[in-house]
């Protein structure tokens, strides 16, 4: 398929470009009053999520304002858990919960394997919706929780600042642990595969959680699943972000993906070296840089791009702070464009 702007598949393939793409994780979201408008009109969060219609407005609705060059389909990690058979529900101002947990061997039986269209239907159709609402301008990009992240979510039903309970679930039940996140690995992968066959140029796994554990504990219960996934993804790109994680770096290189994500902690050049020449680099600024005055703004953007080489996506190093003037996001995105075309154009 051939795209107007089609600057972030041509750097994922490792093709040279005349600047940098960009786009902003929660790009779709509360900064906007457009999307505000939205959701008071689909009157809850997962009302907006699961009404295709609504979902894809609010998915293109940043390509229009700020001039990403990608949409992110408007969804969240957790509605995989709640395609395998476990609901969850969102609070205003606190976050997910889930009325029941994963405890026991008999729980984790109890989860079936997504089938995209049967379970995640609304997702599908919010992608295809998007795709024509979009006309061939941008790609689009969908997503999915890295397996550890849900299972943290599916075991302690809330967000933590330490998910103390999921963590010591991973000690006291490991096989069951593993057979939870065999199971998520699955139903993630099929969930992934529904999103190209509706029409993903790209994806993105989160590991929103990957820096509570411990290196070791990463690389048995975190690292394996990422990789199952992304030998299984073969028909699109795939990014993967693993917040937090610095000790993951040169593992994360050794997966059969396009491009790491990195946050605003890790260093571009040190990550580089750690990750190896041939990934793309995505993000890294520090979301907070877009509460400063636009000269400090203009002048930290610039620093992180000549941090980076020519393989690299630009974006922050995690997702929007719903207080963002979004005047400054989109002076972050201008910015971004316009000296990565004067850094391109001395190389």
């Amino acid at each position: 398929m051939t795209y107007q702007n089609d600057i972030l598949l041509r750097t994922l393939r490792g093709e040279k470009t005349e600047r940098r793409p960009v786009w902003m994780m929660r790009q779709a979201g509360r900064v906007l009053a457009e999307y505000r408008a939205v959701r008071e009109k689909a009157g809850s969060f997962i009302a907006l999520a699961t009404t295709p219609e609504l979902a894809s407005e609010v998915t293109v609705q940043p390509v229009d304002i700020f001039g990403v060059d990608a949409a992110i389909i408007f969804s969240d990690i957790l509605v995989v858990p709640e395609g395998m058979g476990l609901p969850y529900e969102m609070y205003e101002k606190q976050g997910p919960f889930f009325p029941k947990t994963i405890q026991t061997a008999a729980d984790v039986e109890a989860l079936h394997l997504i089938e995209p269209e049967q379970h995640l239907g609304y997702v599908m159709e919010a992608i295809r919706l998007t795709k024509q609402k979009l006309q061939q301008r941008v790609p689009l990009i969908g997503f999915a929780g890295a397996p550890w992240t849900i299972f943290a979510y599916m075991t302690e039903g809330k967000g933590s600042k330490t998910f103390s309970k999921a963590k010591a679930f991973l000690y006291q039940q490991p096989t069951i642990a593993h057979a939870l996140l065999h199971k998520i690995t699955q139903s993630t992968i099929a969930y992934l595969k529904g999103q190209i066959v509706a029409g993903a140029d790209v994806l993105q796994l989160f590991d929103s959680w990957a820096g509570i554990l411990s290196p070791e504990s990463y690389r048995t219960f975190a690292l394996p699943y990422i990789a199952q996934i992304c030998e299984a993804i073969k028909d699109v790109p795939m990014i993967v972000f693993a917040k937090d994680a610095h000790f993951a770096r040169a593992w994360l290189g050794e997966l059969p993906c396009a491009a790491v994500g990195l946050d605003w902690t890790m260093e571009a050049g040190d990550s580089r070296r750690l990750i190896g020449a041939d990934k793309v680099l995505q993000g890294n600024l520090d979301p907070c840089v877009l509460y400063a005055d636009e000269t400090n703004l203009r002048k930290e953007v610039e620093k992180m791009l000549r941090s980076f080489d020519s393989k690299h996506i630009v974006n922050l190093g995690h997702g929007l702070y719903p207080d963002i003037s979004p005047a400054k996001a989109k002076l972050f995105v201008d910015t971004a464009k316009e000296i990565s075309t004067e850094l391109h154009l001395r190389m």
